[in-house]
């Protein structure tokens, strides 16, 4: 099976177009194959965004907080405790 493709001509600043050009080659795929690729993963990047805001949108609170006040289980083990600062940095 073959993917369908359109056109578009794209308007890039020489500095950002010569960018991409080094980093294509680097990478040793072409120019088109390079902004192809960086717009899917802005999409996905996007997409994925939306998801999880649109998950928080029907979290259910109060059940996340019955969940974390609930007691038992196990001490983190040696390694995974919270760092001093609480993870702050």
């Amino acid at each position: 099976m073959t993917a369908r493709t359109s056109t578009y001509p794209l308007r890039l600043p020489v500095s950002i177009k010569s960018e991409a050009e080094k980093l294509a080659a680097s990478e040793g795929t072409s120019l088109n194959q390079f902004v192809a690729t960086a717009v899917a993963e802005k999409v996905a990047a996007l997409r994925t965004a939306s998801y999880f805001a649109e998950r928080r949108g029907r979290a259910d609170w109060a059940a996340f907080d019955r969940l974390m006040a609930r007691s038992g289980g196990e001490p983190p083990r040696t390694g995974d405790e919270l760092p001093e600062n609480g993870g702050d940095q």
